[in-house]
């Protein structure tokens, strides 16, 4: 069986593992597709920090994940019509914007299934992003208080 997960997959963490590992319980092939830059951009205030080529570098690294491919358009249909998965994993944030009710449709057209995941609350790239820019002003203040005395 060929599971099938997308996401942005920046700055990986214990999350992003979790969820990869628990795609592999469910088949023999986990397929991941990443956002490109662009696609990232249109739905999240933020870039992602770590570019394309090497968040797919890392993925393929993973001996839980067997194929990464990039998707550069905020669309899910063309990479199940091209992968064929028996189960596409997707995240509790999942919602009903146009792209995410496509592929619904096409998977329950194809009988094939879709499995809604919880996050991991500890991780998340957003919550790294927010603590490193507290760090970093946390110092620059601290640097300022030393210089002071």
């Amino acid at each position: 069986m060929l599971i099938y997960t997308v996401g942005t997959f920046d700055l990986l963490h214990v999350g992003h593992l979790a969820l990869l590992e628990y795609c592999k319980t469910l088949g023999d092939t986990v397929a991941v597709g990443v956002g490109s830059d662009d696609v990232v951009s249109s739905y999240k205030p933020n870039m992602p920090i770590i570019p394309l080529n090497q968040r797919m570098e890392m993925l393929k690294a993973l001996r839980c994940v067997d194929i990464v491919q990039a998707y550069h358009e905020l669309e899910y249909v063309s990479g199940c019509k091209k992968l064929k998965p028996d189960i596409f994993v997707i995240g509790e944030d999942w919602g009903n914007k146009k792209h995410n009710i496509d592929v619904e449709k096409y998977l329950s057209a194809e009988g094939k299934k879709l499995i809604q995941v919880s996050y991991n609350p500890q991780a998340s790239s957003t919550k790294i992003k927010q603590i490193v820019l507290d760090q970093s002003h946390r110092g620059k203040y601290l640097a300022q208080e030393i210089s002071i005395i």
